[in-house]
């Protein structure tokens, strides 16, 4: 949707440090800056950006990437999104991709977003003349300082309030936002109506949606506005924006089903808590927390509903498990919800509880065997086949053995057994070995066979070349195509680079970091990005790197006329080589003496 060179014109006016340094407090060692991993619990500065390369990398954890990457990671947002934001701070405009219509999409959605800033103002003023609501959040406990934080209003118990602050009120706009209702006799009126509202904001802080809860006895208790251009309830997480920072400190995001379980929390200083709206949690709701932190804690109401809720939780987060993460239970006492149990127990309780919450394997199990008679023969073959669907669709591989083992224990089985019956190992006949098996003697220990350690490899010249590039993206523009290798991923992504400037594409200038967003989503990104964060091995001395730029070319083109001497040599042992063989060969060798003097002369 956004045009490349507008991305990369982007990169090339941010300076990374100063992006990074509005949400993370940056310290300088060196020619880089380095501060605590904002993507994974960590005492010692391992994250470090650095402002040559405009890139920054995590030796902890190992996430990495451009400006724009680091905005998708730390916030959440979308590719688009980051761009836009960025842009935003950078004080540009985002051009559109030429679409017809795109102009128009945008400025709806702007007014979308203006009807329900305005709606959410109106609301919050009619709070304040409530006595009503007024004397119902202080009955629940909150004070008036989280009450201004989390945005709280009032709906007035009226038809058609908000005709007060729109005078259009049969704007097509306060229809698409969920505002307003039409019914069958084309009478409009307020969708939200004598109830506390509580502002849904989405990862950039703009109000998207509402929820409302009841004062009385009415249904329903909880009303949440309609899907929307703006709002869709399986992708948004009630608090979120407010808890960003509050989950990367405690070191995990708290799950917990209601506004009011968020807002309570909150009142007592744990502040690491969002909700779901309306929905159950879904693969989406838990990876976008993943890019938060890599601990989730699910806390529902201790009775019958809220282990129901927990089940369903547990089921949708299956495909989203990863090795590096952990999702845990929290099941409260059943006459507690997590609002009465941190009234009643208090924040530390509270806190202890969570970092005791069982892991999401160990409940998964647990509920398996309880459901079946393990010690009958029916009831262990029912665990093997309530246990497949769902262990099949664990996404963690490591955590997939570690379950499929303790089921097959539990079931008497052996794990490769449990594994066929779960059509994860195809039954195959043994294959014969294709080594005989040393002799040894009685009482002769076995030993492993020596593996000299040595030093690592070091890099090869399409490597080395490829590093340079890194460093100072304009040399592409020097380099022979047909002397790249093709049978390496550094000389795949050599070829890339060369491939982007012949078609007149500018070098991006934005660093490292621009080179590689301008290879997003593709298979040179990872390999570009694995080179960039090898600093010992990618940053070179300038006073030596046009010396060493042109040795390695020289080596470059050294290593292709070896390949093909030695393609012409073969030829002739085989009695294959024709006159031009043997013309093209005498040329090659010859160049291969010139070539050498040449490397002997730069050399003195």
């Amino acid at each position: 949707m956004i045009p490349q060179s507008f991305v990369q014109d982007l990169l090339a006016r941010v300076d990374i440090v100063d992006v990074i340094e509005r949400y993370l407090p940056l310290k300088k060692s060196g020619a880089n800056y380095f501060a605590c991993c904002p993507f994974h619990g960590e005492k010692s500065a391992s994250f470090s950006v650095s402002p040559s390369k405009q890139f920054y990398h995590c030796f902890g954890c190992g996430v990495h990437g451009s400006a724009i990457g680091f905005l998708m990671e730390y916030s959440g947002l979308g590719f688009v999104e980051a761009v836009k934001e960025l842009a935003n701070q950078a004080g540009l405009q985002v051009p559109d991709d030429g679409k017809p219509g795109q102009n128009a999409i945008d400025d709806s959605t702007a007014k979308l977003v203006d009807a329900m800033t305005e709606a959410a103002s109106f609301y919050r003023d009619q709070l304040k003349h409530s006595p009503e609501a007024i004397d119902y959040l202080k009955r629940r406990g909150l004070s008036g300082e989280v009450a201004s934080r989390f945005g709280i209003g009032f709906s007035p118990d009226e038809w058609q309030a908000l005709q007060r602050i729109f005078p259009d009120y049969q704007s097509k706009h306060l229809a698409e936002a969920g505002l307003v209702i039409d019914n069958d006799q084309g009478r409009r009126y307020d969708r939200f109506r004598h109830r506390i509202m509580f502002p849904i904001h989405d990862r950039r802080g703009r109000i998207i949606a509402f929820g409302g809860r009841v004062l009385d006895g009415g249904e329903p208790k909880y009303l949440n506005s309609p899907e929307t251009p703006l709002f869709e309830k399986g992708r948004e997480l009630y608090g979120l924006y407010l808890a960003q920072k509050a989950i990367r400190d405690a070191g995990f995001a708290l799950v917990v089903e209601g506004y009011m379980d968020v807002v309570a929390l909150a009142q007592f200083g744990v502040d690491n808590a969002v909700a779901t709206l309306g929905t159950a949690t879904t693969p989406h709701h838990i990876n976008t927390l993943l890019r938060h932190t890599d601990r989730i804690v699910f806390c529902f109401d201790g009775d019958a509903a809220g282990r129901r809720a927990a089940w369903r939780a547990l089921e949708n987060a299956l495909e989203a498990l990863r090795d590096d993460t952990t999702l845990a239970f929290l099941f409260l006492p059943a006459e507690h919800d997590p609002d009465s149990f941190v009234r009643k127990e208090g924040a530390e309780a509270f806190r202890k509880a969570a970092a005791s919450a069982s892991p999401l394997a160990s409940v998964l199990l647990l509920e398996l065997k309880e459901r079946c008679e393990l010690d009958t023969a029916e009831g262990r073959a029912r665990l093997i086949h309530e246990s497949r669907p769902l262990v099949t669709r664990i996404g963690a591989p490591m955590l997939r053995l570690q379950v499929i083992k303790s089921i097959a224990e539990a079931a008497e089985m052996t794990q490769t057994e449990v594994e066929l019956a779960f059509g994860l190992k195809p039954a195959a006949a043994p294959q014969r070995q294709s080594f005989p098996k040393p002799d040894f003697k009685r009482g002769q220990r076995r030993t492993e066979p020596f593996r000299p350690q040595g030093r690592r490899k070091p890099p090869s010249t399409i490597g080395t070349l490829l590093r340079l590039i890194l460093q100072h993206p304009e040399r592409a523009t020097r380099l022979p195509i047909d002397l790249i290798p093709d049978d390496s991923a550094e000389g795949r992504a050599m070829i890339a680079i060369i491939d982007l400037v012949s078609l007149g594409e500018p070098v991006p200038a934005g660093g490292l970091g621009a080179l590689i967003e301008r290879f997003r989503d593709t298979p040179h990104e990872e390999t570009l990005a694995r080179l960039g964060t090898e600093q010992d091995e990618s940053e070179f001395d300038e006073s030596v790197i046009e010396i060493l730029f042109e040795d390695t070319l020289r080596k470059l083109q050294s290593d292709a006329i070896a390949r093909e001497i030695t393609e012409l040599l073969e030829l002739s042992k085989q009695g294959a080589l024709s006159t031009s063989d043997r013309h093209r060969l005498s040329e090659l060798l010859l160049e291969k003496r010139n070539l050498a003097s040449a490397g002997k002369v730069a050399d003195l």
